[in-house]
């Protein structure tokens, strides 16, 4: 995978692409990167990239010509793949777990970080395939917004995680909150590991953290199971829940 960011402040991601997981999945040749200021393709001759908008307004609106041609230039660099470029902004399609396992899937993805009031609008309808919200809120720009997407993306690419089981089994991955975890020692300040994890017996173990997972489910965010499929035994376990 090859990711570019087209971004005002391409400081802003430096350190986190030389940090953690980003910077051993790209030590490892798991994907690539570019970080690019779009006011380098502007051709104001004052370097401006934004302007008043129509109609009149507060704040100032990203004009379309640097990041048109800032695609084209990006895109131009790698002509056997199609891109999926993503707008970070506050009405896009709010993120989740499986909108990452399916830009997991892509060879190239541009991400375009905004600031100031908006975007010309010819740029969300001519230029971009996805626009992404992190949240009802409003960040100063894209570029905490596309951190946050990329991270998720990239631990989910083949090898980056030590332990190749650690992202199927993570929160949403399965459509059900994470169980607990416990680690030692077994009894610290007088609170037990509970005795099924010290058993040794892996089948109970197994269902002990299924059952586990669906009630912190059931505890902070009953609504994921709308969107997720019980098996026989889940929707018995799910229903003890409703009736105590």
């Amino acid at each position: 995978m090859h990711i570019d960011v087209l971004t005002l402040f391409p400081e802003m991601l430096s350190g986190v692409f030389n940090s953690s997981i980003l910077k051993k999945a790209y030590e490892k040749d798991k994907f690539s990167y570019n970080l690019i200021n779009f006011r380098d393709y502007t051709k104001d001759k004052h370097y401006k990239v934004d302007d008043y908008p129509y109609g009149g307004g507060a704040g100032m609106v990203l004009t379309p010509q640097p990041l048109f041609d800032a695609v084209d230039a990006v895109v131009k660099e790698r002509p056997t793949t199609k891109p999926r470029i993503v707008l970070l902004c506050p009405q896009g399609e709010p993120y989740n777990q499986k909108k990452a396992e399916e830009l997991a899937k892509e060879d190239h993805l541009v991400f375009i970080c905004g600031h100031y009031e908006g975007y010309d609008e010819r740029i969300r309808e001519q230029l971009v395939t996805d626009e992404i919200s992190i949240g009802d809120y409003v960040l100063t720009g894209g570029e905490l917004g596309a951190m946050v997407v990329i991270d998720s993306v990239v631990r989910l690419l083949p090898d980056v995680l030590g332990n190749k089981e650690s992202a199927p089994e993570d929160s949403f991955s399965t459509g059900l909150l994470e169980h607990p975890h416990y680690t030692r020692p077994a009894n610290f300040r007088g609170m037990k590991v509970p005795d099924i994890l010290l058993s040794g017996d892996h089948a109970k173990i197994e269902a002990w953290r299924r059952k586990e997972s669906l009630k912190r489910t059931y505890e902070r965010r009953r609504e994921l199971i709308d969107k997720h499929s019980l098996s026989e035994e889940d929707a018995k376990i799910w229903n003890e829940f409703n009736n105590n």
